[in-house]
């Protein structure tokens, strides 16, 4: 078998073990419990942002025994690594004391309007606000912000297990489709928009509104479903030097997010202005707390792994969605996100030659509602794991579990998308 060949073969291989691994890391973390000796070792494979940077690695030294050495380093040259980048910078600057003080503010205000009880209208701002700020601010931002609040505000407190699945569940499906107001913020739709001429107008014509109307029926049916709960949840104190943050450190922290967004292509460009911000954060260490630096990194690692083993599957995967008329697209979208990265989902299609412009709808749409499903569904969710995941049993999320959980979210979203 020609070596090409047959590196496509073990790439997708590879990938499947990757995904099966996902779905066992709870195995894993238990196993670090239960043996003592060899914790270091289980709680690395227990890792889910490790997960397919390890497999990445081996897919490398595969090509590297099978083929050659520079051939390996010549497909890692060829990988774009710029959204694993992109992600670590925003997820790092957007967890910044000073930007968490002006979020929680905003959100203060919004709940305080809201005719209910201070923890449900919290809860629900959070879940409905936060993800829709994706659009202006990217998912990958909205993502560190929202999961931030909630572990603050929620996660922190002795909450039932069934209320932590099913928040992170409705957070992951609503940042999903939370950031489809522009074309700009949500990966999926970055993907294509350019090439497809996907401007303001139409995102919010023919995908803004309905991803509105499905996120805030998720966040109420959360609310609705865990009313007595979170009622009984005391209003944690805040800290006063929490409360005392100069506009002028707020300012300086939002332009230079405002950069790395608008520049968000160009990671020469966001990348130094990370660096210069995290001089400035240094200068002024009171005002912040210790920077997400490890999680970010983790976070990156895994994305930069999915890209690595992703492009190995346009093989099978660009001929399948080929395959498909616009309904099965649909549901085959939302199906194969689960198990693939959402955007790299619709780039494949987007390689596809005459599309109609109902399978381009059915295949973004898609995309995007079943972006929750799966920590590796959309390239924002090891942000959030990252975040919570010190809040569940064994610090460590169940991939089964959070599936069974992000199924009716997912099924409200798919029908404001196919139905209206």
């Amino acid at each position: 078998m020609p070596s090409a060949e047959l590196i496509q073969y073990a790439g997708a291989a590879l990938f499947a073990l990757a995904v099966l691994h996902t779905f066992s890391t709870k195995f894993f973390d238990h196993l670090s419990h239960a043996h003592p000796r060899h914790a270091g070792l289980f709680h690395l494979l227990g890792e889910v942002e490790a997960v397919f940077g390890f497999w990445a690695m081996v897919l490398i030294l595969f090509m590297a025994a099978t083929a050659d050495l520079n051939t390996a380093i010549g497909y890692l040259e060829r990988q774009n690594l710029t959204e694993p980048l992109f992600v670590f910078v925003i997820l790092v600057m957007a967890g910044t004391r000073p930007i968490l003080h002006l979020a929680r503010r905003l959100v203060d205000w919004i709940a305080a309007a809201l005719p209910l009880a201070p923890s449900l209208a919290y809860y629900v701002t959070c879940l409905t606000l936060v993800p829709l700020l994706g659009s202006i601010i990217t998912e990958p931002a909205a993502m560190t912000l929202a999961a931030l609040l909630l572990r603050d505000r929620y996660y922190s407190q002795p909450i039932s297990p069934r209320l932590k699945y099913a928040t992170l569940a409705v957070l992951l499906v609503n940042v999903s489709i939370g950031g489809v107001l522009t074309p700009y913020a949500a990966p999926p739709v970055l993907m294509v928009a350019a090439k497809w001429g996907w401007d303001f107008s139409f995102m919010l014509a023919m995908f803004g509104w309905k991803a509105v109307l499905a996120v805030v029926i998720n966040a109420a049916g959360a609310a609705w479903l865990f009313r007595r709960e979170l009622a009984g949840l005391a209003v944690p104190s805040t800290n006063a030097d929490q409360q005392s943050m100069p506009a002028l450190v707020i300012t300086i922290h939002l332009l230079f997010l405002a950069g790395v967004v608008f520049f968000n292509h160009h990671p020469v460009v966001f990348f130094g202005l990370f660096l210069f911000f995290l001089g400035f954060t240094e200068a002024y260490k009171k005002y912040q707390d210790t920077l997400m630096l490890r999680e970010g990194l983790m976070v990156a690692f895994f994305l930069a792994g999915l890209v690595i083993l992703g492009s190995q599957q346009q093989w099978w995967l660009q001929p399948l969605l080929a395959g498909m008329d616009a309904t099965v697209l649909f549901f085959g979208a939302t199906a194969l996100t689960a198990i693939t990265d959402n955007a790299a989902l619709t780039y494949l299609g987007s390689l596809v030659e005459g599309l109609s412009d109902t399978a381009k709808y059915a295949l973004v749409a898609g995309a995007v509602a079943g972006g929750g499903l799966t920590v590796i569904a959309n390239a924002p969710n090891p942000a959030g794991f990252a975040i919570l995941k010190g809040s569940f049993d064994e610090e460590s999320i169940s991939p089964l579990g959070l599936f069974a959980c992000a199924l009716p979210p997912t099924i409200v979203a798919m029908l404001c998308f196919l139905l209206l």
